[in-house]
């Protein structure tokens, strides 16, 4: 009777477990609509650098209002494009560590090769940075300067936004960052090397 009891109490268990393993699928939802925002994005991003190259040139007054509003629209687009770039790294970031490595990816090509969520989360941070003094430096482009404290804030800004930069590059050349990173290359080609052994051997 025990057994038994433990064979459908084993049963139940193992079936939860299954569920529970399964459950990771739905991180496929959030990958899906990630890649199509991505998309979306570079395509505003190319309309609006589109804008900004069919605008007519004022010869006369280079510096003036038309050149300012032409590199508005192209900062603008390479904005979008950054936004997209981050979305594309997240979707490609959650479903390697939820679903599957993507066995089709260059091995020698490490800039969407995440471990783990540590990784994920530095690789966003990094573009979000650079996407937001993009957008700052747009903002500035149409600022209207009216009083010296204005000047202030923008040097602030730009002051902040160039610490944060300094703080995460001396994270991201970090010895012991890198040696973990080393190890885990080095253990994935080892496992790479030795399954393709190991095929090779079973032809034979």
């Amino acid at each position: 009777m025990m057994n038994k009891i433990s064979r459908i109490l084993k049963r139940i268990e193992s079936i939860f477990e299954l569920l529970i393993w399964n459950f990771r699928l739905f991180i496929l939802v959030p990958v899906i609509f990630s890649l199509l925002s991505a998309l979306r994005l570079f395509i505003i991003g190319t309309v609006d650098i589109g804008a900004g190259l069919l605008l007519s040139l004022n010869f006369k007054n280079p510096e003036g209002e038309a050149t300012v509003k032409i590199v508005a629209y192209i900062i603008g687009g390479i904005d979008y494009y950054l936004i997209g770039i981050v979305l594309l790294i997240f979707a490609l970031g959650i479903y390697e560590l939820f679903i599957s490595e993507i066995s089709i990816r260059d091995e020698n090509n490490s800039i969407l090769e995440i471990n783990t969520l540590e990784e994920l989360k530095s690789k966003l941070v990094n573009v979000i940075v650079v996407a937001l003094i993009v957008s700052l430096f747009k903002r500035m482009l149409n600022l209207d300067l009216q009083q010296v404290s204005d000047v202030v804030y923008i040097a602030l800004a730009i002051l902040l936004i160039s610490i944060s930069q300094y703080l995460l590059n001396l994270n991201y050349h970090s010895p012991s960052k890198h040696n973990r990173t080393d190890e885990k290359s080095n253990t994935k080609r080892a496992k790479n090397s030795a399954g393709a052994t190991g095929k090779v051997e079973k032809k034979i």
